[in-house]
Formats: C-alpha cells, structure tokens, sequence
C-alpha cells in the first residue's frame, strides 16, 4: 500500500487550544485561534532567538586606524 505525503490518519492540532485543525484556518481550528496567535506574536510573546555577528573591529582596532 503506498502512502502520500504522511498527513493521512494524523490529525494536525491547533497550537492554540489543541483542537483539530480547520483546513481554511490551517495550522488553527478557527479564525479565533488564528487571531490569538497574531496578537501574541504582535505583542511581542513569541520571539526568535538572534545571534548577534561579531564586530568586524574592535574599539582598539578603529582607533589604530584613524592615527595613522
């Protein structure tokens, strides 16, 4: 028997409530939920951790430069 994509027989939960979820409202079960999920991420509650790159030169560096 050759299986699709694996969504057959797995049902996707809403990250809000934990509900199935709607297809017109995927990854949520209603327009509410998608709403819930917005205004947290607008809210600043979710956030995606940063690494900050180092500086391409240090303070000591920039100031061996501009004496010359």
């Amino acid at each position: 028997m050759a299986r699709g994509n694996g969504s057959r027989g797995h049902t996707t939960r809403c990250p809000i409530c934990g509900q199935p979820t709607a297809p017109d409202t995927r990854p949520f079960c209603s327009p509410r939920c998608k709403e819930i999920d917005l205004g947290r991420w607008l809210g600043e509650r979710y956030t995606i951790p940063a690494v900050e790159p180092p500086d391409q030169f240090s303070e000591s560096e920039d100031d061996d430069e501009t004496r010359h």
